[in-house]
């Protein structure tokens, strides 16, 4: 039987090489993301290739149209046998203001790292772990180098690889494994962390299921 991907937060950089690479392996793969029309390129793009795929627009900062395109999705698929969530808000921080900063780190966890908690409970089932389902994570170098410029993201990039080295050994007792790739620099074709590069990690630690992390 066919395998699926759910892809949370696809686009033209590491998202959709990721798909790309998880669909070429005979996977269905699933597209979310908020902008419909951006999804309707993607698929027409996903579909010259020959890969099976489908969208569903869903935003990570309102959990309840994850939940509600999950549920969805799971009557029409089955439960997905890959999540990969990709999913952050990376601008420059610098010039934000003094009061304006509660919400703003708020508004920024809620996306990067509650969003992220928030996907993975919607898929973990037991028949997710009788699949030996995986969850994929991107992560950020700012986890590991914080930036003062960069304050938001790197602060929620710490919580975030926090919470999957935990999960990873928990998730084990559940036949159920997490990994995530620490990208250290810009997501670009042709730079250190090219989008192509990142989905051989990616692919390295779904078909090995043994380390947690890669740091590229």
């Amino acid at each position: 039987m066919k395998k699926t991907i759910f892809v949370l937060g696809a686009g033209n950089g590491c998202g959709n090489r990721v798909a790309e690479k998880f669909g070429k392996n005979d996977f269905r793969v699933i597209l979310l993301a908020r902008n419909e029309e951006h999804l309707a390129a993607y698929e027409a793009e996903f579909k010259e290739k020959g890969i099976e795929v489908y969208t569903k627009v869903a935003d990570a900062s309102k959990p309840y149209t994850v939940t509600k395109a999950f549920d969805e999705l799971k009557t029409q698929f089955g439960t997905p046998d890959v999540l990969f969530y990709n999913v952050g808000i990376t601008g420059l921080d610098a010039e934000m203001k003094v009061s304006k900063d509660f919400d703003l780190l708020m508004e920024r966890y809620r996306v990067d790292v509650a969003g992220a908690y928030h996907a993975i409970t919607q898929v973990l089932s037991e028949d997710f772990s009788q699949k030996n389902g995986a969850i994929l994570v991107t992560g950020g170098g700012l986890s590991l180098y914080p930036m003062y410029d960069y304050l938001p993201l790197s602060m929620d990039k710490a919580a975030l690889r926090a919470m999957c080295l935990a999960l990873h050994e928990e998730l084990k007792k559940q036949n159920v494994y997490l990994g995530t790739v620490t990208v250290t620099g810009v997501i670009a074709p042709g730079e250190k962390c090219d989008p192509t590069l990142l989905a051989e990690d990616f692919w390295k630690l779904y078909t090995e299921r043994k380390d947690c992390e890669v740091v590229h």
